[in-house]
């Protein structure tokens, strides 16, 4: 987990925000692994996230919960002031790879680090698959729109 000192922000009036309260802000591993999953899913070419198991088991956990897990497929460690992110990817046939992993990589690190004040030292990405438009592998899960 990440802990962060609180600092108080100079007003334009030269006053202190809330009269110099001090503290830390803890941040947990799955909040950096849900913005990290997010971002990785906004990226263009990306289908699906995790490997065929995780996603069997998830969209299965997904339809008794009635939720979408936007971790799934993601891994983090979180240090005090650095993060490091790995996430398994099921690309759409015809995008390419190499662009699909540029966009995963900027998505994540601009998210994470504006977010969380987070250094991303690194974004391994695995693809585990292509998507073809008319295959039926993906029973369960529909294609996210574009």
């Amino acid at each position: 987990m990440a802990v962060k000192e609180a600092s108080s922000t100079t007003m334009s009036n030269g006053h202190h925000g809330h009269h110099d309260v001090k503290g830390t802000t803890t941040i947990a591993d799955s909040v950096v692994a849900s913005i990290a999953g997010i971002a990785t899913r906004d990226a263009t070419g990306v289908y699906a996230m995790g490997s065929s198991f995780t996603r069997t088991i998830g969209a299965a956990r997904d339809m008794m919960a009635r939720s979408d897990d936007v971790t799934r497929g993601v891994q983090v460690e979180v240090g005090e002031k650095q993060t490091a992110v790995d996430v398994d990817v099921v690309v759409e046939y015809g995008y390419p790879i190499t662009r699909t992993s540029d966009d995963i990589r900027k998505g994540v690190v601009e998210a994470v680090e504006s977010m969380t004040g987070l250094e991303v030292t690194e974004v391994n990405i695995e693809v585990h698959d292509v998507h073809l438009p008319d295959s039926d592998d993906e029973s369960r899960e529909a294609p996210r729109a574009r």
